[in-house]
């Protein structure tokens, strides 16, 4: 019995069985490592791309991708959740160089691409210039996902995550300027797009710091986990449109809002808990955006119009690696002797490889009005760079970073973990071993042997941990890191409970990370 009454109902009765199936497809394809074990090494995003670009080679369509869908629907998500998770410490150390990153590598792109696309495959420079500036915005989903999976040091994520967090904005700005002068030519005044920079950038560090403020407050105040994830969900696709709205660039809203909140709905008064929850949330539904995504990116694929752009499309990508090349190893000297920052040539390396390119710039391709000549060049060459990157550079990032040996540190804080997890643990156990009622209804003999054996345990664990101490001295500045956070989660706690009880209307400023800083 079919309830459906109206052609709306039909169609959205064939969205939802087409949105449900493109969801099989991306579940799946997860459970591929487990079947083929030669995929296991092979991080989930990319997976994803090689299924999507399978189906695409026998002509299976699963959904056409617009850039509103890109932009509106995946994107806001993606940027939250980086932010969110960004600690501002963190990134305010690495915050020239992800800066000059992200802006001086949007310039650097267009002008490399544009020249290399000019000179050699003798395309107009409008044209040549617009395949730049698609290609400028780093995928920060890609590279963050990747990064993640992979096990990178701490260092090297916060850099391109703080590069991810600008880059888009300022790609999607030229973008704009340049797609402008390309449907009404017209001389370009250097002090007008740079004031419609400031302009658009202020906008969205305003009304996302805004919303952010207002949201960090309130969720401070919110016990019911649900309630302070729905305000997330909300804030992230609500600062966007809403900033979209008001003339002012929309990630640049997000990732403000989503740093605001991050850093600061979890202040002093907020229990551990509640941070473990809402990671658990929105790790779900980067999955779920990942999922759909990634396997749309790969099956957009159209061979022939590839193919029929091939030579200049591999123009673009060498020119695309060489920009990258002059972005990272140029900024970066600039910083090692403004700041002495040190950035060592190991992790620039590897900084080089990842600039993968993804979403944003397909979005930004689709986006050109028909009315552009060569459009239909820009959009090939634009989605063949961005499968070279994300299938041959995503593919090798973790063999690069083992070969530099930039995954040990991530190794050896697991283990160092492990082994501080064991002996807390077994410490409990033995306390309640030692409980004068666990004796009842229980033979002597096996409780002295189960003391003995936590005991031996403990002892062993113990003599473990000042080993790894003793022969890696990096784990003493993290055995401090941890520490401290410790010190503030407890401090946090207890001035929780005053909040939950009424003895306090507001949690007291924390007092321990005076201690820190001094």
């Amino acid at each position: 019995m079919s309830f459906l009454t109206s052609a709306t109902d039909v169609a959205i009765e064939k969205d939802l069985k087409q949105f449900l199936f493109i969801l099989l497809v991306a579940l799946s394809a997860a459970g591929l490592p487990k079947i083929f074990s030669s995929l296991r090494q092979v991080p989930y995003t990319l997976l994803l791309v090689i299924v999507g670009l399978g189906l695409a080679l026998v002509d299976v369509r699963l959904l056409d991708l617009s850039p509103g869908m890109i932009l509106m629907v995946f994107l806001p998500p993606l940027l939250f959740e980086a932010a969110w998770n960004m600690q501002w410490s963190a990134l305010r150390e690495e915050l020239l160089p992800s800066g000059l990153y992200a802006v001086g590598g949007v310039v650097l792109s267009i002008a490399t691409v544009g020249w290399a696309l000019h000179e050699f495959a003798h395309i107009s420079w409008m044209t040549a210039l617009l395949v730049g500036a698609c290609l400028s915005a780093t995928d920060s989903a890609a590279v963050i996902g990747l990064f993640r999976e992979v096990g990178a040091g701490k260092r090297l994520t916060t850099l391109l995550e703080g590069e991810s967090l600008v880059n888009d904005g300022a790609a999607v700005v030229a973008f704009g300027v340049l797609v402008e002068l390309a449907v009404d030519p017209q001389p370009v005044q250097l002090s007008a797009t740079v004031l419609r920079f400031v302009v658009v950038t202020g906008i969205g560090l305003g009304i996302g710091g805004l919303i952010g403020i207002c949201v960090a407050f309130l969720t401070q105040r919110y016990e019911l986990s649900w309630v302070e994830q729905s305000l997330t969900i909300v804030t992230a696709y609500g600062t966007y449109l809403l900033v979209e709205e008001l003339g002012g660039s929309g990630v640049i809203g997000v990732v403000t809002a989503g740093l605001v909140i991050g850093n600061f709905s979890a202040k002093a008064g907020a229990l551990p808990v509640k941070r473990s929850t809402m990671t658990e949330f929105w790790e779900f539904i980067i999955f779920f955006v990942n999922s759909i995504l990634f396997l749309l990116l790969g099956d957009q694929i159209h061979l022939p119009n590839l193919v029929r752009n091939l030579s200049t499309t591999s123009i673009a990508i060498a020119a695309i690696v060489l920009s990258r090349a002059l972005t990272i190893y140029g900024f970066s000297a600039l910083t090692n002797w403004l700041t002495k920052t040190e950035i060592p040539w190991r992790e620039q390396t590897v900084l080089w490889w990842s600039g993968l390119r993804g979403s944003v710039s397909i979005s930004l391709a689709l986006s050109i009005p028909v009315m552009v000549l060569g459009r239909e060049e820009i959009i090939a060459n634009s989605f063949g760079v961005v499968w070279f990157t994300l299938l041959v550079q995503g593919l090798t990032v973790k063999f690069l970073l083992e070969k530099l040996h930039l995954l040990d540190d991530q190794s050896l804080q697991q283990q160092y973990l492990e082994l501080i997890a064991r002996r807390d643990a077994l410490t409990q156990v033995a306390a309640h071993l030692n409980q004068s009622d666990t004796s009842v209804m229980i033979n002597p003999e096996i409780l002295r042997s189960q003391r003995e054996f936590v005991q031996q345990q403990l002892q062993q664990l113990q003599t473990d941990i000042q080993q790894m101490q003793e022969q890696h001295d990096q784990l003493k500045a993290f055995s401090l890191q941890q520490h401290q956070a410790e010190l503030l989660s407890i401090e946090a706690g207890i001035y929780a409970k005053f909040v939950q009880s009424g003895l306090l209307k507001t949690p007291p400023p924390p007092m321990m990370q005076k201690a820190f800083d001094g």
